[in-house]
């Protein structure tokens, strides 16, 4: 069995300290090295197989160098670039991230959260967070470095990283407006989701600033950001008296299920109905007849909320934002054209 190569195996091949080699293979400590010495330790440890005791080193400096990201549902792919940006910041820090799936579900969430504290891990961005989150809040407040993101906790002071969903929805129902709709259904997010609130009420609020009465039975409340409920709501709107021109949705996935349903009733989109979405998941342009939708920025989402978690892990005094709003871009596609003159 070979031995194992430790620090001072490399620091008697190159000539130097044992604590300047372990400072040129720690990504935050080499800079007070020559780039001379670093690049001559870092090619010695990878010729001689060196691999780094990430225990050993949770030892001494009390952290596992890893950090918990949770996502609602693994499966909408919403979430991988977000999953990127954290990378891109983790990684080259020498970071691993650990991701959970709660599936929306509260007491999973509870149980995964459990999971990632017996992991040890130095901090959480949180992806999955309801807007009332107790187990969250209570980690914040005894000291775990939490970041949110797309979602906010109610009351709470936890840093969060999120796209302005108010301008989405603004500039989304002032484009239909714009193209003659007055008569706008809205299939609204779920309304324990801080996006799903914020932008119905958003929705509601335009709608009055544009002079649109709209009754009760124009908004109908999605359960979940799926294909399923957007389905389910749609079908729903459809039995009402009151007829509508467009349908705006809280998300993609909900609007996908919209077009699948009007499909399966005979109306056409946009020459019946158009539809709008928001978030601009990828191939949407590839889906019939293209879905007007806004446009996030998710990798960045990822990418600063890394940064913030960062900064709060490697000093807890330093001063954090309690919201990054990222700006919104309306993407137009062909699912949405002038409602039929009567």
């Amino acid at each position: 069995m070979s031995k194992t190569v430790t620090l001072k195996d490399i620091a008697r091949e190159t000539g130097v300290h044992v604590s300047t080699v372990s400072r040129a293979l720690d990504p935050d400590a080499h800079k007070s090295l020559t780039d001379e010495v670093v690049e001559r330790v870092r090619v010695t440890a990878e010729r001689m197989g060196y691999r780094r005791n990430r225990l050993a080193s949770g030892l001494r400096t009390k952290r596992t160098m890893t950090v918990g990201m949770m996502l609602p549902d693994i499966t909408n792919t919403l979430f991988p670039p977000i999953v990127r940006g954290v990378e891109s910041i983790l990684e080259p820090k020498g970071y691993a991230s650990i991701i959970v799936n709660t599936d929306s579900d509260p007491d999973r969430e509870t149980k995964l959260v459990e999971v990632l504290l017996e992991r040890g891990v130095d901090g959480i961005i949180d992806a999955a967070a309801h807007r009332s989150d107790p187990r969250i809040v209570e980690l914040s407040r005894q000291g775990v470095p939490i970041v949110t993101v797309n979602r906010q906790i109610d009351g709470s002071a936890i840093p969060s990283v999120v796209n302005d969903d108010a301008q989405g929805i603004r500039v989304m129902l002032r484009h239909l407006h714009d193209h003659g709709h007055r008569r706008i259904a809205h299939i609204a997010g779920p309304q324990s989701l801080s996006t799903g609130l914020l932008r119905l009420n958003t929705f509601e609020q335009t709608a009055r600033e544009l002079g649109l009465d709209l009754p009760r039975e124009a908004t109908v409340l999605a359960a979940r950001f799926d294909e399923e409920e957007g389905r389910r709501c749609t079908d729903h709107l459809l039995r009402q008296n009151w007829k509508f021109t467009a349908i705006l949705c809280a998300n993609d996935r909900l609007a996908l299920g919209a077009l699948d349903m009007l499909n399966k009733r005979g109306i056409a989109c946009p020459g019946d109905v158009s539809v709008t979405g928001f978030n601009d998941l990828p191939f949407l342009d590839l889906v019939p007849p293209g879905l007007t939708t806004i446009r996030v920025q998710q990798f960045d989402v990822g990418r600063l909320a890394a940064e913030l978690l960062m900064k709060m892990m490697n000093d807890p005094k330093a001063p954090i934002p309690t919201t990054t709003i990222l700006p919104v871009k309306l993407i137009e596609r062909g699912s949405v054209a002038r409602p039929k003159s009567r």
